[in-house]
């Protein structure tokens, strides 16, 4: 996006929270690839999201700094509580610490490890899925909470349009396969709707059609990369 209109984007949208804009900065001190963090302009839409839907339970899949996971919280039921994965355990003291900072640290549970052998155990239906883990690994997330969502919630995917490379059909960069496969995987299904969002790097929205999910497609794309 061109500097001076996402500079114009910023200007007019909300101003960005104070805690959120030092973590924000932290994490470009602090950490290899900060370019993960979300950002002001996709934190904000993360954050009205879930204020329009008002969320009971939230699943995260990838934490890195929790910026995302304190927007996404903003818009919980009172008790809601949202619960987020994240693989790289050094990660955790630091993201918990801004959750107390952003007041949000009684409604977000922090659970370290891999997402596939974490999310069978969740005997809860969430209302909204936030997936922004390892690419390669994208279907296999969808096939393990798409029958964790209600119908008639939703999931939000990161990374859709991965810097344009999606396009790029003979690419053999496995994260990009992992993208290119899943948004195949994703246009196959008939029970539920989606749109990519052109914002930042590109977000997906899905909404799991009211009467569920059969898995059919799912289950033929399951555990492939190409």
């Amino acid at each position: 996006m061109n500097k001076k209109l996402e500079q114009y984007l910023e200007q007019y949208s909300t101003p960005e929270d104070p805690v959120l804009e030092d973590l924000y900065r932290q994490t470009h001190i602090r950490f290899v690839n900060p370019n993960m963090v979300s950002g002001h302009l996709q934190g904000k839409f993360l954050e009205l999201i879930s204020l329009m839907i008002k969320p009971e339970y939230i699943l995260e899949i990838g934490t890195f700094t929790g910026y995302s996971a304190i927007c996404l919280s903003k818009g919980l039921k009172p008790g809601g509580r949202l619960f987020t994965i994240e693989l790289n355990d050094e990660l955790s003291a630091f993201a918990h610490s801004f959750f107390c900072r952003a007041g949000a640290e009684e409604q977000i549970t922090q659970l370290t490890g891999r997402a596939q052998e974490i999310i069978p155990g969740f005997d809860k239906m969430f209302d909204l899925v936030f997936i922004d883990g390892d690419k390669r690994e994208y279907i296999e997330y969808y096939n393990l909470i798409i029958d964790k969502v209600k119908p008639g919630g939703f999931i939000l995917v990161d990374n859709v349009l991965w810097g344009g490379q999606v396009i790029e059909k003979d690419s053999t960069d496995l994260q990009t396969r992992g993208i290119i496969n899943f948004n195949t995987m994703i246009r196959g299904e008939s029970d539920i709707e989606d749109v990519i969002i052109p914002i930042r790097d590109g977000l997906m929205l899905i909404r799991k059609k009211e009467q569920g999910h059969n898995g059919s497609t799912a289950q033929r794309y399951k555990g492939t990369i190409e």
